[in-house]
């Protein structure tokens, strides 16, 4: 599925628990949308790797990974992403070795570079309270690359070590970030490059211009290819689509505030529920967020297509009410239809 030709549609999910609901109720709806998403063309769904956080149920991707890959038929399935400093890189390969043996052509993995957690629960993943150095993360990105293909160089500590199982076909690896040093590793290394823009916009255009300008090809492309993160909350009525929005407003706020807790539901106003310094900070860390029916959404869209010039997008939407988000992507599925046929 395309918004414009040659721009892809993707969805980013972090299988949102709402106040009231289980983990196992996240987990189901998370199926649910990724069987729609399979039916509606979407090309990829990826999920992502947050901790200590009541509000999301995605700590494991590599386990949804495999289950939303079992409950689907086309769409790529894979992490957006592993937070590679909180593994060892040969439990990762063998992790994601396996989910590509078990749907072959259909798993991508996509690395980032921070914990995505605070330093306590960090030295827990990592049993040690040891920070890590700015060189760790090409040398473990390197082990990954290895153990995934099993072709260490001559010399190399870990040469007789395999991962197993391997699958004929490696996943591809994918670099995530939100600073510039991610886009210029995915460069000199001829990675693609996902931009966490739907939550930290401040670098997107330099970010993507380094990657571009500074890309190398490789074995993995031969050519730059930039997915960017957008926020997209589309409902039947503008008032609508803005109320669904105040549950990201009001879980963005608590989580600055250091308590975070489950997905609120949605609120017909957020005064009273945020200083004007939160809101100020909130509504600068969601700039990107298109958040409308489908003629306000089809117009900021084309927008950031033409303003942005993604590669491809991958949207998401923690919408409280599973009925509404579902409702979202197939209006976002329609707006895409509708952008190709003008």
């Amino acid at each position: 599925m395309s918004l414009l030709p040659g721009v892809p549609l993707s969805v980013l999910d972090l299988a949102p628990v709402g106040d009231g609901a289980s983990a196992s109720d996240a987990v189901q709806a998370s199926l649910e949308l990724a069987r729609l998403a399979d039916e509606l063309g979407f090309i990829r769904f990826w999920l992502a790797e947050h901790y200590s956080m009541p509000g999301i149920a995605s700590s494991a991707p590599a386990v949804l990974i495999g289950a939303v890959a079992a409950a689907t038929r086309e769409i790529r399935v894979g992490s957006g992403g592993v937070m590679l400093p909180n593994h060892a890189p040969l439990v990762v390969a063998e992790q994601f070795g396996t989910l590509a043996a078990l749907h072959p052509g259909r798993i991508d993995l996509g690395l980032g570079r921070a914990p995505g957690t605070d330093p306590r629960t960090a030295a827990a993943l990592r049993r040690s309270a040891e920070p890590l150095g700015p060189d760790d993360f090409p040398e473990q990105l390197g082990e990954l690359a290895c153990f995934l293909t099993g072709e260490f160089p001559d010399g190399h500590p870990y040469r007789q070590i395999r991962s197993v199982p391997q699958a004929d076909a490696p996943p591809p690896i994918w670099l995530l970030g939100s600073s510039l040093y991610s886009a210029q590793l995915a460069a000199v290394l001829g990675l693609p490059f996902a931009f966490a823009s739907h939550f930290a916009p401040d670098l997107l255009q330099q970010a993507a211009s380094i990657y571009r300008a500074r890309f190398q090809p490789s074995e993995a492309r031969a050519r730059p290819w930039v997915m960017l993160g957008l926020n997209v909350f589309a409902a039947d009525t503008d008032a609508e689509a803005r109320r669904l929005f105040t549950s990201v407003q009001q879980a963005f706020v608590t989580l600055r505030r250091g308590e975070p807790g489950p997905l609120p539901p949605p609120v017909d106003t957020m005064e009273g529920r945020w200083s004007p310094a939160e809101r100020a900070t909130a509504e600068h860390a969601l700039r990107y967020a298109i958040v409308g029916s489908a003629d306000t959404v089809r117009t900021g869209i084309v927008e950031f297509v033409e303003h942005e010039r993604p590669d491809e997008i991958m949207a998401t939407a923690m919408i409280f009410d599973h009925a509404a988000r579902l409702r979202s992507f197939e209006l976002l599925s329609e707006i895409a239809a509708g952008v190709l046929s003008r």
